[in-house]
């Protein structure tokens, strides 16, 4: 009988069996397959029934090659496409339980909500005890080439007057 062939990269460096492609796979294996943290495959279990692990004595799981390929779809969609857990939970009640390849980017309503836009300077300045803001400087009539963006010239003016902060406290403690 043969040998099965073997990984590279077991524990100590040693070389591991690899399994078969049908063979059932720990949450672990599936975990670093899907790049997926195990306690998200779990929390899927409870959002997804399809999701059937088998279980065995201490609750280990095994999951069929099967329950990966919908895990692996599910993340697809949840991850690359963009929709909600509900959106994925609709999907598989309309397909019975399975997830068809060439399903189209998700409607409004089963779309994960776009990050709110960044809030402007002025909204988000906080005050620093101490600390005078600098004299506006007038604004550049035309923006050249090689010029830095207005908020970094601000930010290098707020450096500079930190800087002489900190000069001034320095000959003081000397």
């Amino acid at each position: 009988m043969a040998s099965p062939p073997l990984e590279e990269g077991g524990e100590g460096g040693r070389a591991k069996p690899r399994k078969a492609p049908n063979a059932f796979r720990t949450i672990s294996e599936v975990a670093d397959d899907l790049h997926i943290p195990q306690h998200v495959l779990r929390f899927w279990e409870t959002k997804f029934p399809q999701v059937k692990p088998l279980k065995r004595g201490g609750g280990r799981r095994y999951y069929r090659p099967e329950d990966i390929a919908l895990l692996r779809r599910i993340s697809a969609l949840l991850y690359v496409q963009g929709y909600t857990i509900k959106g994925v939970q609709r999907l598989l009640r309309e397909g019975g339980g399975k997830l068809a390849d060439d399903i189209p980017p998700p409607a409004p309503e089963d779309a994960e909500p776009e990050a709110p836009p960044p809030q402007t300077t002025a909204q988000t300045e906080l005050p620093i005890p101490g600390l005078t803001p600098p004299a506006p400087r007038p604004p550049r009539p035309t923006a050249r080439a090689g010029d830095p963006p207005p908020e970094v010239e601000r930010l290098r003016l707020v450096l500079l007057e930190t800087l002489r902060s900190l000069e001034e406290l320095r000959a003081l403690l000397d």
